[in-house]
């Protein structure tokens, strides 16, 4: 089977979330003797290509890779429709000639893509991994910092989130009074709106109802999360949808036995606010730091302002601030702590730290969103908290604090054992439940290209 695999980014330096989903995904495909190609982009704005179609090889694995600054953004409408990219589409899909499409990311791509393999008759399915079908910052985070709901009837708050967005402190009374008031009101009467605003505002109205109407090509969707699937579902979306759990690969050898009295608490990703470490460092301060300590691996050059705000709260206490890692460390890594505490703000989506934590008998502090309390089973293999409630979360810290031998006892009841084998012959017979009724029911072309 010859599969075309869509994804925004596919950096060699930088492979998480969905990217290393796609290059997992790619690879097993390719062992189980199919025929995958990758298809991503440069993003706009960033360095350009020598060329505008670049093709190499990663894991053997044929990538073609085109740039977006010959296409950049001018809208907001071109973040998630623009119709200049489907002669591209075409070309590339031509050069493939895939038995199936599968989309693990349409940014960079846009819907102009799912134009184009309906047109084409193309079987087309996807992996959803954020909530880009719905959502303007694919965060499912509200202006306030709670759970949105998805786009409200008048896309009041998708403007709010435009236009007033959390700056990672608190707003003051001016702010919260223009975001309450304006987005409801500009929504209403646009005529009301800077004149700067109003194409963005028309745009970001236009938003849910066009994705909704072409991700109707899809046959069937993936998703990684019980929760993510029902915000879907939710959200109106017309797609079939199926649970499919992300694979592990990853030395799963029983830990060893750390230092008597003193829980090693681990921190992996992102120093930016959104990661909440600023939360964990203030619960640990309520703790007094005795009997537990802090590793943090995280790059402080990504945001410099966050990383000195970070080192300062960590003043005083057992903390270490160790760097980044390689990926091929990170079993090595996570056997040198006890716990691992991810402690987001935001609606993260089975992070795969959390799962390789899982997989290395490392039991987990997360925050109490769905996409990761789902896999927690309580003081089993691990504890939830409040998410954004540094009580709450001290509270567990305390718990390890006091019960040093707790960490050890947590850890042989903590496993995740579904690899990445596991997960590509899923999807192969997701592929073969779901190509043949797509074949029949996309195709809207004539032989001769027109639409039908």
């Amino acid at each position: 089977m010859r599969i075309a695999l869509y994804v925004h980014c596919y950096y060699p330096e930088h492979f998480y979330g969905t990217e290393s989903y796609t290059r997992t995904l790619a690879r097993e495909m390719s062992r189980l003797g199919h025929e995958p190609v990758v298809v991503t982009a440069t993003f706009p704005g960033e360095p350009e290509q020598k060329e505008f179609i670049e093709r190499y090889a990663i894991d053997g694995v044929p990538v073609i890779r085109l740039d977006r600054n010959a296409q950049p953004n001018t809208s907001i409408r071109d973040t998630y429709d623009l119709p200049k990219l489907e002669t591209i589409h075409r070309q590339i899909l031509g050069e493939i000639r895939p038995d199936i499409v599968h989309v693990c990311h349409l940014l960079n791509h846009t819907s102009a893509l799912l134009d184009t393999t309906r047109r084409m008759g193309l079987p087309t399915v996807a992996t959803f991994t954020d909530f880009f079908g719905f959502c303007f910052n694919n965060k499912l985070n509200a202006v306030d910092g709670s759970l949105c709901k998805g786009p409200s009837r008048s896309r009041s708050n998708c403007i709010a989130c435009c236009y007033f967005p959390a700056d990672g402190g608190p707003p003051d009374m001016r702010h919260r009074f223009a975001r309450a008031v304006v987005p409801p009101l500009v929504s209403t009467f646009p005529q009301l709106a800077p004149r700067t605003w109003r194409g963005a505002i028309a745009d970001l109205k236009a938003r849910p109802g066009h994705l909704a109407s072409v991700y109707r090509t899809y046959a069937a969707a993936l998703t990684p999360t019980r929760f993510l699937m029902n915000s879907y579902r939710s959200s109106g979306m017309n797609v079939p949808l199926e649970l499919s759990r992300f694979g592990i690969d990853i030395d799963r050898a029983a830990k060893p036995p750390g230092p008597d009295g003193v829980t090693r608490l681990g921190f992996v990703g992102q120093l930016a606010h959104h990661k909440g470490l600023h939360l964990l460092l203030a619960a640990l301060r309520q703790v007094g730091g005795e009997g537990v300590s802090l590793d943090i691996y995280g790059d402080e050059t990504m945001d410099p302002a966050y990383a000195a705000h970070i080192r300062s709260l960590s003043e005083g206490l057992p903390v270490a601030f160790r760097g980044t890692f390689p990926l091929e460390r990170t079993a090595e890594v996570l056997r040198g702590m006890d716990a691992l505490v991810i402690p987001s703000t935001w609606v993260e989506n089975s992070p795969l730290i959390l799962l390789q934590a899982l997989a290395t008998h490392t039991p987990v502090l997360v925050s109490d969103v769905e996409g990761m309390s789902e896999f927690v089973e309580e003081e089993r293999n691990g504890f939830s908290f409040a998410k954004g409630s540094v009580p709450s979360l001290a509270d567990r810290l305390a718990r390890f604090a006091r019960e040093p031998g707790l960490a050890r006892a947590m850890s042989l009841l903590t496993h995740y054992d579904r690899s990445s084998r596991d997960m590509a012959m899923d999807v192969v017979d997701f592929y073969g439940r779901t190509g043949a009724r797509a074949a029949g029911a996309q195709k809207d072309v004539r032989d001769d290209g027109r639409r039908a």
